[in-house]
């Protein structure tokens, strides 16, 4: 049984692959080629980039119409009555797919570490420069806000010249007892030790309202360059530990994590969705083949794993949006349709 599975239902991938591939590299191949300089090279690199992207995408669709296959297989040659005639609960007659959709999680979650993520962070840069040459990042970022305790820096430019990291159009929020004591102000800025040293400074006292030479001064102890170059996160284009780090860093200049964190939990919770399709799919398994009901039992497996997709994908999108917490965005649609498919199965079969 397990075995199968997992022929059909990577026989499925594979020729979903190959049709959403072909069409999209149709829609794809006029940008590519529009640059002068690329030629056929190009398109096969766009290929080898967008081909993990797509595999990561329909792996779980791929399960469930396996499930499907295999278990409406077995339900018309009465294999499964066979098998329930000799002592088997129903939950034993689908622990080989629940067994084989474990293997396939451990698969897709350590194909989406290991390639999704590089395939799609490369894909992104290119399609940014119109399939041209790559620039180099150097770090270069503008309007940049960061946190160091109460305080509140604002910098207007960050280059980095000579592996140093300089501020320009520097603002200093410094609060105290949650309002705003006074705003520093400077030019120029860059790192001299665990600090940032700014010069010509200025500060606005709030409470008095007037306006004092500061002049050479130290802000920000222990705030990193990086701190102030970290750019906008990608979720896609990281694996489960980098975004782990992206997101701790973004904390730690109080920047907003909530979407990324329910990414962050949902490469977890998607892989997994490979050891639920045969709970959901199992209502194709059982029944009498000869009732003229086997087709209805098979839309109704398909439609129940659709129905968790369309769950899924709502979850994550209100999870960006902050109406749910994180936790909740990436694991709530599973449980769910967890208990969904276990009730379906307690009443019509156990």
């Amino acid at each position: 049984m397990a075995r199968m599975f997992l022929v059909r239902s990577f026989a499925v991938l594979a020729g979903l692959v190959l049709i959403l591939q072909t069409l999209d590299l149709l829609s794809e191949s006029g940008r590519i080629l529009a640059d002068p300089n690329n030629g056929d090279a190009e398109v096969w690199r766009y290929v080898s980039l967008r081909t993990p992207q797509i595999i990561a995408t329909f792996l779980p669709f791929s399960v469930l119409l396996g499930t499907v296959i295999t278990l409406v297989t077995l339900n018309q040659n009465s294999e499964v009555i066979a098998m329930k005639a000799s002592g088997l609960s129903a939950h034993q007659v689908l622990a080989p797919l629940i067994v084989a959709g474990l293997f396939v999680a451990g698969i897709s979650f350590a194909f989406n570490e290991r390639i999704v993520a590089r395939a799609t962070a490369t894909l992104d840069q290119w399609k940014k420069v119109d399939y041209g040459d790559m620039p180099i990042d150097r770090g270069n970022r503008a309007n940049v806000w960061v946190r160091s305790g109460e305080n509140l820096i604002e910098v207007d430019q960050i280059r980095n010249e000579q592996s140093n990291t300089q501020l320009y159009g520097i603002t200093v929020y410094e609060r105290g007892a949650g309002s705003l004591k006074s705003i520093l102000m400077a030019e120029r800025g860059q790192r001299v030790g665990d600090s940032w040293r700014i010069t010509d400074s200025r500060r606005f006292d709030v409470a008095s309202g007037t306006m004092s030479e500061v002049g050479t001064t130290a802000i920000a102890p222990g705030v990193t360059p990086d701190q102030f170059t970290l750019s906008s996160v990608n979720p896609d284009g990281l694996s489960f530990f980098e975004l782990r780090d992206a997101i701790d860093q973004l904390r730690a200049v109080g920047r907003p994590t909530k979407a990324l964190e329910g990414s962050l939990w949902h490469k977890l919770s998607g892989p997994l969705s490979a050891v639920l399709m045969p709970l959901l799919g199992a209502v194709a398994a059982f029944g009498v083949a000869r009732s003229g009901k086997l087709f209805i039992r098979a839309v109704i497996g398909m439609a129940l794993g659709f129905l968790y997709f369309m769950a899924d994908n709502f979850a994550i999108a209100m999870g960006n949006l902050g109406a749910y917490p994180p936790f909740l965005a990436a694991w709530a649609p599973f449980l769910l349709f967890l208990m969904i498919g276990e009730a379906l199965l307690l009443k019509t079969e156990e």
